[in-house]
């Protein structure tokens, strides 16, 4: 199974923790990274694409503050990263010369990727770079991140580029082994799960947090990420980072780690988008007879279904859609704002104009922008 998808992959995301990039105390790790530069420059000599997501900025730039943990307060972060952004960089670039290869910075936040226009000038730029053979260092611009901002965690970040660039396969290096029947720290009769076809609730439930003092996931954040990039056709293993030669290990084949199967319905990049990278600004109840009609035969929300609005939100908003027990069972653009939606809720489509004096249209949101989760 691995070797047969891993024919086909051109293009691929190696998201790195900072629990595998780092060493202790003293920031970054160079014998790691000139490991890796070997690695990815014998990837690219086999005429793949390689995009590294990267964390261990803030415990690149931790010790300058004085700090013997992780930061505890966003302006700590901050300051953090700003001191840890460049000297992580000049570390792979370093690392990444001795081989001949040029890498490059790109810092983004959720509102890059939400704004359409920016999410597709981030891919033109992405583009631009790897033609060049260049490869791109991608991290979370945690100097200026607020709240609302944060992708949450560079876990999360991974599976969006994922998206964003069209790789073929997520690589997620960590400081375990994959994903395991129980937590392998607690329970000395965990197993290692080598391939996962869907991930369940059992499975979400049971994943633990950051088993690291620098790192800010564990591996429910890991799981989160490659439900994401499943949805949309593309495989993701998790597995052990710090030694030497295991990405090289994995692209051959060989079944280290956890390796996550493609889902067998698929998104397109732009309802992905919508689903995973987009923030929600209210929410939509419906009744149930819109909840059948929506969620198993693709068809459009209509106001007559709606029962309840929730927030104030303006066109063109993405809001999660609520079935009548109250849970989220999809998201998607809408076409009139909140106001203009309680409005015309329960009402006939015929009447749209009659009540609000203009119509955008018959939907208030339209199956091409409505993603079932």
């Amino acid at each position: 199974m691995r070797k047969e998808l891993l024919k086909k992959v051109k293009r691929i995301v190696v998201k790195i923790g900072s629990g595998v990039l780092t060493c202790g105390e003293n920031g970054v790790n160079p014998s790691f990274l000139a490991a890796l530069a070997a690695e990815v420059a014998a990837l690219r000599g086999r005429g793949i694409d390689v995009i590294i997501v990267s964390s261990g900025a803030v415990a690149a730039g931790r010790q300058a503050l004085g700090l013997s943990d992780r930061p505890t307060t966003l302006p700590q972060k901050q300051a953090a990263a700003a001191i840890g952004q460049s000297r992580l960089m000049r570390a792979y670039e370093e690392a990444f010369s001795g081989y001949e290869l040029k890498v490059a910075q790109i810092l983004l936040t959720r509102d890059d990727l939400a704004n359409r226009r920016r999410f597709q000038n981030a891919r033109g730029t992405l583009d631009t770079l790897l033609a060049f053979g260049i490869v791109p260092v991608i991290n979370e611009n945690d100097t200026v991140v607020v709240d609302e901002l944060k992708f949450g965690d560079n876990d999360n970040l991974s599976a969006l580029v994922t998206n964003l660039v069209e790789a073929q396969l997520l690589l997620i290096m960590t400081d375990i082994d994959g994903l395991y029947t129980a937590d392998p720290r607690t329970d000395p009769a965990a197993t290692l799960i080598h391939q996962v076809r869907a991930i369940t609730k059992e499975m979400e439930r049971g994943a633990g947090g950051s088993g690291s003092g620098v790192g800010t996931g564990g591996m429910a954040t890991k799981l989160a990420a490659a439900k994401k990039v499943t949805r949309s056709g593309v495989a993701a293993i998790v597995f052990a980072g710090k030694e030497q030669g295991n990405l090289s290990r994995v692209m051959s084949g060989e079944e280290l780690g956890t390796l996550f199967i493609p889902a067998g319905e698929c998104l397109n990049r732009r309802k992905h988008w919508i689903a995973f990278t987009l923030r929600p600004a209210g929410s939509i109840m419906v009744d149930a007879g819109a909840r059948e009609v929506l969620a198993k035969h693709g068809k459009s929300l209509l106001p007559s279904g709606i029962a309840k609005v929730e927030g104030r939100f303006d066109r063109g908003a993405c809001v999660r859609i609520l079935a009548p027990d109250g849970a989220e069972f999809a998201r998607g653009i809408v076409d009139y704002s909140s106001q203009e939606i309680v409005r015309i809720s329960r009402q006939q489509s015929s009447q749209i104009e009659q009540i609000l004096g203009f119509r955008y249209g018959d939907d208030v949101i339209h199956r091409d922008n409505l993603v079932i989760l």
